[in-house]
This record gives C-alpha cells, sequence and structure tokens, in this order.
C-alpha cells in the first residue's frame, strides 16, 4: 500500500528494459518464495542490485519499462524487494497494468526522468500528484491516479482490493 508520501534513493536504468531483464524466465515457474523471488530482481542489468536495494527505493526509467512478455514476477521481484515506486518515460501497456495490480506505483514523468541522477533522494507526493527533487531544486508534475485506481494502490493490489470489496 503506498503512502502518501514516498522518499526513496534512486536507481536509474534506459529503454526498452524488458520483463527476462527485470526477473529472468529461467525462474519463472521454480521460484514460489518471495525471498528468493527477490534476490533475483534484475541479476542480469545490475548484479548487485538485489543486495544493495533498499526499502522505499525508486527506479527511475526511460521509455517502454517492462517491454516482452507479460511475467507477473517482473513486478512483484521488484515489490518483493521493496521498491516504491518505478518513475519512467513510459512503460509497456501489460507491465503498467500488472504493476498496479500488484500494488506497485507507476508513473510516467518523462521530465523527471531527464533530470534524475542515480543515488539521490526524491519524494513523491500522491496528494499533489508531484515528484520533489531536492539535489536539483526541482519539482516534477505527474498525471494523477483515477480514485479507481488509487483504491486499488492504497489496498496493496487487485486481489487485496476485492476481498476487502467483498468482506
Amino acid at each position: 500500500m503506498p503512502a502518501d508520501r514516498i522518499t526513496g534513493r534512486i536507481w536509474k536504468f534506459g529503454d526498452n528494459v524488458n520483463t527476462d531483464v527485470i526477473f529472468p524466465g529461467k525462474y519463472t515457474y521454480t521460484l514460489q518464495d518471495p525471498e528468493e523471488i527477490a534476490a533475483h530482481a534484475l541479476e542480469d542489468l545490475q548484479p548487485d542490485f538485489a543486495d544493495q536495494v533498499q526499502p522505499n527505493d525508486i527506479l527511475v526509467a526511460g521509455t517502454n519499462w517492462g517491454c516482452g512478455s507479460s511475467r507477473e514476477q517482473a513486478v512483484s521481484c521488484l515489490v518483493f524487494a521493496g521498491v516504491s515506486a518505478i518513475v519512467a518515460k513510459s512503460f509497456s501497456r501489460i507491465y503498467y497494468r500488472n504493476a498496479i495490480n500488484n500494488g506497485l506505483l507507476v508513473i510516467e514523468c518523462p521530465e523527471f526522468v531527464e533530470r534524475a541522477e542515480e543515488g539521490e533522494t526524491v519524494t513523491i507526493s500522491l496528494a499533489q500528484s508531484r515528484i520533489q527533487y531536492p539535489a536539483r531544486d526541482s519539482v516534477f508534475s505527474f498525471s494523477p491516479f483515477s480514485p479507481d485506481v488509487m483504491r486499488i494502490l492504497e489496498a496493496g493490489g487487485l486481489i487485496p482490493y476485492v476481498q476487502q470489496s467483498l468482506a
């Protein structure tokens, strides 16, 4: 469940990062434990990622993040690793929806991506639909989420949202 304000350290990636790189396909049907899944997040792109990522860290990416297969583990591995949000120039549509369904905040904000630097800290405000970037003395706006999407994110994903709705 995303908080109204998320503060985290930036990890920066490029364009067309596909789901096989986010979570290697060879583990898709062999791993079930969240810790094991998290341990393989981005291992082919940044081998030390799983050992270095901290809770609330924020991924920043170029265009077409999450292209490739509709592998749900490409989202869940990041959630299990503690990533709080991904800010990108654009997302593959299936990845974007998988992220929302799994409670992972995904924001399109190309202007921020252009200025972001790895290792710096930013704060995302969902209530204000903006990213505060103190190191650059900048604030970047993004499109607000619909009330339905906010309810899904606040519940921690689509399944918890439906379970809450039925309770």
